[in-house]
């Protein structure tokens, strides 16, 4: 980290064997004022971040209250939920690729067999839908592993609150809304912190399945880094070194606002 943080107050010319010159904010003035690309892959990176939390989240709240009800078939259904968390990402990009594949993916062959082929179309070839596609990836991967937290946490949460409840007449939705998500919520709090991080750091997913497009649709800040540093031919390091530590410091920063307000709405209502 220390050295990214060097480098990015530098030019460091690859082709001239790492020569080092100092440029002072020089790449951070580029960066923020005329750089578009940086700017549009922030924003699909804020998206993911802000977006895939409130989906993720929910749903695996309400599987892990399907498993703490013990529904038929629970052992079965958590080990299903939980195994996408177990593959690497480029496993999970390959078979996602055939799911969303135009011709013979699963994804419209559903469409198709139910009579909604007017819908069916290349999910991850449209800037509109690309990056939405890639965001129910990450929480096809992902919700299993909060359900797994969460499940321990209502196992957690004392049995005589819930028969108090009970004896007093609470119904099951109210028993949920009143007592469990309120003992549970630092659980939640938690993993949407985790989950944020997670999720504007997102690059092996997209080098996969789109490597950034199509028309920037799916570039993160992870990847434009990359892109920059090995790929693009500018044989210069210290740019996308810059382009790291901002990105650094807007995640530190957006995390500490995050942790400080849920910690105070949580404090205001407890």
């Amino acid at each position: 980290m220390a050295v990214t943080f060097y480098n990015s107050f530098h030019t460091l010319r690859m082709d001239l064997g790492m020569l080092s010159e100092y440029v002072g904010f020089e790449h951070f003035r580029e960066i923020l004022t005329s750089d578009d690309v940086f700017w549009k892959a922030a924003r699909n990176s804020l998206v993911w971040g802000i977006v895939a939390p409130l989906i993720d989240l929910p749903l695996a709240l309400a599987l892990a209250l399907l498993l703490y009800a013990r529904v038929p078939f629970a052992r079965f259904f958590r080990t299903v939920w939980f195994t996408p968390v177990l593959m690497s990402y480029p496993v999970v990009g390959v078979i996602w690729l055939w799911v969303y594949n135009y011709d013979w993916g699963i994804a419209n062959l559903v469409l198709r067999t139910v009579g909604l082929g007017a819908y069916a179309q290349a999910w991850l070839a449209s800037p509109s839908t690309a990056l939405p596609a890639l965001i129910l990836v990450t929480t096809w991967m992902f919700a299993g592993f909060n359900m797994v937290v969460l499940l321990a946490a209502l196992h957690a949460i004392p049995a005589e609150y819930l028969e108090a409840a009970t004896v007093d007449g609470a119904s099951a939705g109210r028993r949920i809304l009143h007592i469990m998500v309120p003992l549970v919520w630092p659980t939640i709090i938690n993993l949407a912190i985790l989950d944020f991080i997670g999720k504007m750091k997102q690059f092996a997913l997209v080098w996969v399945m789109t490597r950034g497009g199509p028309m920037w649709g799916t570039e993160t800040v992870a990847t434009y880094v990359v892109k920059r540093a090995f790929e693009w031919k500018t044989l210069d390091l210290g740019y996308p070194s810059a382009i790291a530590v901002i990105w650094f410091v807007i995640i530190f920063g957006l995390t500490l606002l995050l942790t400080r307000t849920l910690q105070r709405r949580e404090a205001l209502e407890f």
